[in-house]
């Protein structure tokens, strides 16, 4: 199965397998059916989650109901315990929204919440990160995760993002990120995908974060907190929901 999964992530292209995985979704909730892990999204459980990567595949983070990994039930968590994204009245703008959130925020009556993408099925609107169609101080709270590793000029990207976040608002700006790594890398004479994926992580990936991404979000204008949800998480927790230890949230706020 592990290969399996490797093969379709490495030849078919996303919006396809987002589609795709609405058909296979209910044969494998049934599958894998259990009590040993729980999505924290949906509460359902299950006796193994699925295997899970482009180049090294991890084993048993995928949830076969929410397509959650590691990094979206944390922050799942995060976001329910320690933000007011789920009580207050609040316009969200969600970049390549993942389908683990999608419905999920789409049903909260509390929020304005609007998608974009330049791909993703499910955008709102079609845009580029680096010259976005809204206008300055627009939103609330931003989610935007796992997104700026693939823009060239990341710093752009980061601008967009300060510009059209309200004054007070939040934004989450999660990335891949080597924290035993001082300075970001990043070399675009690489554009074979193989060696993209074997030097930063994947073969759409332009550049590995060091822990001077924190610095780079500072430099444009937020105010940044580094946030080690796990901290707070019981162990029993922590292996219950298939959760990454030590997994840095960036919070970024205006």
């Amino acid at each position: 199965m592990s290969n399996l999964f490797k093969l379709a992530l490495n030849t078919i292209p996303r919006p396809v397998l987002i589609r795709a995985s609405y058909l296979v979704r209910p044969f494998l909730k049934i599958y894998l059916k259990g009590t040993r892990y729980t999505d924290p999204i949906d509460g359902k459980k299950y006796r193994k989650f699925l295997p899970y990567g482009y180049e090294n595949q991890r084993e048993n983070v995928l949830s076969p109901s929410t397509l959650s990994l590691e990094r979206h039930r944390l922050l799942w968590l995060y976001l329910k315990e320690e933000t007011n994204l789920f009580q207050e009245e609040l316009k969200v703008l969600h970049f390549a929204p993942e389908q683990a959130f999608y419905r999920r925020f789409r049903q909260l009556a509390n929020l304005e919440y609007v998608t974009t993408d330049l791909n993703s099925p499910l955008a709102d609107v079609k845009a580029d990160i680096c010259d976005l169609p809204f206008e300055d101080a627009s939103f609330d709270f931003i989610l935007c995760n796992h997104v700026l590793e693939h823009i060239p000029d990341d710093r752009k990207a980061m601008e967009e993002l300060y510009r059209i976040l309200r004054p007070g608002g939040t934004a989450i700006l999660q990335i891949p990120q080597d924290l035993n790594r001082e300075k970001t890398f990043q070399d675009d004479s690489i554009t074979d995908p193989k060696e993209r994926a074997r030097i930063f992580g994947q073969y759409d990936h332009v550049r590995v974060y060091g822990r001077d991404y924190f610095d780079k979000l500072r430099d444009v204008g937020f105010r940044v907190e580094e946030v080690d949800y796990t901290s707070k998480l019981r162990a029993e927790e922590i292996d219950r929901y298939r959760l990454a230890k030590g997994e840095i949230i960036p919070v970024c706020r205006k």
